[in-house]
């Protein structure tokens, strides 16, 4: 594996650490670890992970504290983030969407488990969205350019996640047309991340509180659908 294979995994129990390190690098992977948040976000910049993978539960600066700081930073926007939550914490794997996240491991892991999900995310790096025939849309006073991932309102950038981003640029890459919530789910976070639409919800809050009002609307019981203008 030549690209795309630097991965930090982060996690307060050294056991888990060389457990899951031991599996990656035997899949050619370039592995470095730490033990809490701080550490992780020190490392950004020197070791250049494509893929942080984020326990949740630590002490001092938690996994979601920690995902929310990375995504502050546009600098970071391209690098994948995979939470490790036990299945009983529901409301982990949700909280770690909405502040970011690619996707979610279940505890306790399986080595195979891990590896599949690992090389799905890198995989879709560069997230597969339906693109128009111009990588820059215009409706009103909103500009999205896809290809250097701005976006302007009244020729005004706007400083927007990742996740968020791709939601309005698929959303207006088909004005009119109507997208549920699954179909939202599998183009921007893909299959393997099933949870409730409440995720997608909060995004388009977000979205709408730094974009107004006159460009998303609501269809009642099936989704979102981007205005003619």
């Amino acid at each position: 594996m030549k690209t795309n294979n630097r991965i930090l995994l982060v996690d307060d129990e050294k056991d888990i650490l060389e457990f899951l390190s031991y599996n990656l690098v035997k899949e050619g992977f370039e592995v470095s670890t730490c033990q809490d948040g701080q550490s992780a976000l020190n490392m950004l910049d020197t070791f250049q992970p494509n893929l942080i993978v984020l326990d949740v539960m630590m002490p001092g600066m938690d996994g979601i504290e920690t995902c929310e700081q990375i995504r502050s930073n546009k600098e970071y926007d391209n690098i994948l983030i995979t939470f490790l939550t036990a299945r009983s914490e529901d409301y982990s794997q949700v909280a770690g969407l909405e502040a970011g996240a690619d996707g979610y491991i279940h505890k306790p892991i399986k080595p195979k488990v891990l590896v599949s999900r690992v090389k799905s995310l890198l995989r879709r790096k560069g997230v597969a969205i339906e693109i128009s025939p111009s990588d820059v849309i215009e409706i009103l006073n909103l500009k999205i350019d896809r290809e250097r991932y701005q976006v302007t309102l009244d020729h005004e950038p706007l400083s927007l996640p990742r996740k968020e981003f791709e939601i309005l640029y698929l959303l207006a890459s088909k004005p009119g047309k109507v997208f549920n919530r699954e179909e939202i789910f599998e183009k921007i976070w893909g299959e393997d991340v099933v949870v409730g639409g409440r995720t997608i919800d909060v995004h388009v809050r977000k979205l709408r509180e730094k974009i107004g009002l006159n460009y998303i609307e609501t269809v009642k019981g099936v989704g979102y659908k981007f205005k003619n203008g």
